[in-house]
């Protein structure tokens, strides 16, 4: 009776550690997994990054409860079939067949506003010094919309209304962290000038250069960068007003090194468009293009179909870049890391240049390449975003579904 009492206990003690190393394992795949994704109408849906999970209706007949979206599922994801891991939703859409980019553009932004990226004393006729600006609450980074009732797009507009004041309160819009607010801001008379001055330096618009991700031929929008265009000074995000995609010819690929990051250097043809910009966002800027540009930027380039989240994992890639005049070329990768969580914009994966000649040539990534599109196993999944500074041969990549995801339509 005693013995099989201590094997009634040994068995207890041996299932419970089983039950809790099952329970820790589903959770881990629980915390890889996304609350939601998109997958292609009526297709089985399976994780490329973890080939061991298998999915079944997640509800009676994978149809959802009255008040759901149309077109969305449950599906609940089994390690191995057996342990349930988590449960999702899924959204079926086609995957749109994309041009791939990897061509250069120029970036020209007019600010929707102007940003505030320096506050500074004024000296009055007396001597004595003061910061109207600080004084009336606007910081470093502040996007001024108004003043004095006026709009304002530009560093002249601004000082106009603040010299014409005659040293009385002007009234400012200011939007900061998406919240809008109005301070009152009291010039001070220069001496040094011999105007009035508001203590502030502000910028209104910026210029640079990113490379094409995608172009959807049949509409002539494309997606770059995949990243947004951020202030030099502040770092904040660009509010565009408007904005304009130029050609470039890079004439030079400075390479990259440990703890310096290297770029590519060109030159903005003159007197040429591709189109307009119509979005900055936190995954690329968006736009436009004239036919001319879709003809041009299209010819002889592959297409391929978007891939999904899902459809990535880690393994060989390859990239479209251009290190020199116009024309992108291939160049080998391995991703070594995805992160389906989507909870870290641009930064949904880890890639690693493998291509000798792009390493030879630029060390890696550089600064200029964000935005160069990412294949693998024939689809379109991504694109560079960042370079490690620490290490060039590295760096993050966006899934091209996010950046699909911004397109007007």
């Amino acid at each position: 009776m005693h013995i099989r009492r201590k094997l009634i206990k040994t068995a207890a003690a041996v299932l419970s550690a089983g039950m809790a190393g099952i329970f820790a394992v589903a959770g881990y795949y629980s915390s890889k997994l996304p609350a939601s994704m998109t997958a292609e109408t009526s297709s089985e849906i399976r994780i490329a990054q973890y080939p061991e999970l298998s999915c079944s209706p997640g509800v009676e007949d994978g149809v959802l409860p009255a008040g759901a979206f149309p077109g969305t599922r449950q599906v609940t994801f089994s390690l191995f079939g057996a342990v349930p891991v988590k449960t999702v939703t899924v959204r079926e859409a086609e995957p749109p067949v994309l041009t791939v980019g990897g061509a250069p553009f120029g970036i020209k932004l007019l600010m929707d506003g102007v940003m505030v990226t320096e506050l500074g004393d004024v000296t009055d006729i007396s001597g004595g010094t003061a910061c109207p600006a600080a004084d009336a609450g606007i910081e470093v980074g502040d996007v001024i919309k108004t003043a004095g009732g006026r709009p304002i797009l530009s560093n002249s507009a601004l000082q106009e209304v603040i010299s014409e004041s005659g040293g009385k309160d002007v009234s400012i819009t200011v939007v900061r962290d998406g919240e809008e607010s109005t301070v009152f801001l009291r010039p001070v008379f220069s001496g040094n000038s011999g105007t009035w001055r508001g203590g502030m330096w502000v910028r209104d618009s910026v210029a640079g250069i990113g490379t094409m991700t995608f172009i959807n031929k049949a509409t002539g929008e494309f997606a770059g960068l995949g990243h947004p265009i951020c202030d030099s000074d502040t770092g904040g995000l660009v509010p565009l007003y408007s904005g304009e995609a130029v050609p470039v010819s890079i004439t030079d690929a400075q390479k990259g090194e440990k703890g310096i990051p290297g770029e590519l250097r060109g030159v903005f043809m003159k007197g040429k468009t591709y189109g307009r910009l119509y979005r900055n966002s936190n995954c690329g800027v968006f736009g436009r293009l004239n036919d001319d540009a879709v003809k041009e930027l299209c010819e002889g380039c592959e297409e391929f179909i978007m891939g999904y989240r899902q459809d990535v994992a880690a393994g060989p890639a390859e990239i479209y870049s251009t290190l020199g005049g116009t024309s992108p070329e291939k160049y080998s990768a391995e991703i070594e890391s995805v992160d389906l969580s989507g909870k870290n914009s641009g930064k949904d994966m880890v890639i690693r240049i493998t291509d000798e000649r792009l390493l030879e040539k630029a060390g890696g990534i550089v600064q200029g390449m964000s935005g160069s599109p990412v294949i693998q196993n024939g689809r379109l999944i991504g694109a560079v975003t960042h370079v490690f500074v620490a290490d060039p041969t590295r760096g993050y990549a966006v899934f091209a579904e996010t950046m699909a995801e911004y397109l007007e339509g």
